[in-house]
């Protein structure tokens, strides 16, 4: 199994810098991180996995000074599945160059939306994805890059990446992690997985792979519009219906341990909102 990353509680990450950070850098957007007393950041690769030297550096300096929580999420313009080849392989580069980043800066952990379905049956799509991800591993493991990779559960119908579909992919690999969005799987059902009783239930599907994915987690967590399709934008937590209070019941109850990112449009607010409702719990 990969080397394990020692976390004595659950922190609370935002989703890229603060807000407040402006234009700033990174030095400046931990600032603020600290300043808060939050716990990390997510590195936001959305258009592409493109960081300075200088900002490698800075980051990899902060975190070994700090110790913050660092994971990153790779660009959105990734499809396992897709009908072109070339896009396929340029899905599993792009993880791949997420990973190498993510762990030269000290992250433990990169996250993605693996696929979609494009018209084909859930065993074929699933087939599929594991074939690509046993790709990235051997290129992981040969570069000793030692962080987890997850499929992060998505927020529509059409996105592969359902709970049970990661969690049995997860029991296939030793480096292989659900990233749990509880807002998706709350969108995807159009309204469900939204109590202390459900939110349970996705923790002890999660429990199933093993003790480690209890102890090494990594989430995300907004509010969110959703309809009959599923996901539509993120909101922030207290403009929508999503439970967080319930969420964070269950996550103390469940003994989490690891990061848990929030992806609200005000991200530093509500990743703070949930950490000192889950503090105070």
């Amino acid at each position: 199994m990969i080397n394990k990353f020692n976390f004595d509680r659950l922190n609370f990450v935002t989703a890229g810098m603060p807000l407040k950070t402006g234009k700033g850098s990174y030095p400046e957007a931990f600032g603020i991180i600290e300043d808060m007393g939050l716990d990390g950041m997510e590195l936001e690769f959305v258009h592409g996995v493109r960081m300075s030297p200088e900002s490698r550096q800075n980051v990899k300096n902060i975190v070994k000074e700090k110790g913050y929580v660092i994971s990153a999420h790779a660009p959105f313009y990734i499809n396992l599945n897709s009908k072109e080849e070339d896009k396929v392989e340029a899905s599993v580069q792009r993880i791949i160059e997420t990973a190498s980043t993510a762990y030269e800066v000290g992250a433990f952990s990169i996250t993605f939306h693996a696929a979609f379905y494009m018209g084909k049956d859930k065993e074929t799509v699933y087939n599929q994805v594991k074939t690509q991800i046993e790709k990235i591993n051997e290129v992981i493991k040969r570069d000793n890059i030692n962080v987890w990779i997850r499929p992060e559960t998505t927020g529509k119908a059409t996105q592969w990446g359902d709970i049970d579909e990661i969690v049995s992919l997860s029991k296939e690999f030793d480096n292989v992690l659900p990233c749990i969005d509880f807002s998706h799987i709350h969108a995807r059902s159009a309204g469900e997985h939204n109590s202390y009783d459900e939110f349970m239930n996705i923790l002890e599907k999660l429990g199933t792979i093993g003790n480690y994915a209890i102890e090494n987690f990594h989430g995300h967590l907004a509010g969110i519009d959703y309809g009959a399709k599923g996901e539509k934008k993120h909101l922030n937590l207290e403009e929508s219906d999503m439970n967080y209070k319930d969420l964070m019941r269950a996550m103390k109850a469940f003994g989490i341990k690891g990061s848990l990112v929030c992806e609200s449009p005000n991200i530093e607010d509500d990743a703070l909102l949930m950490k000192e409702y889950y503090m105070s719990l």
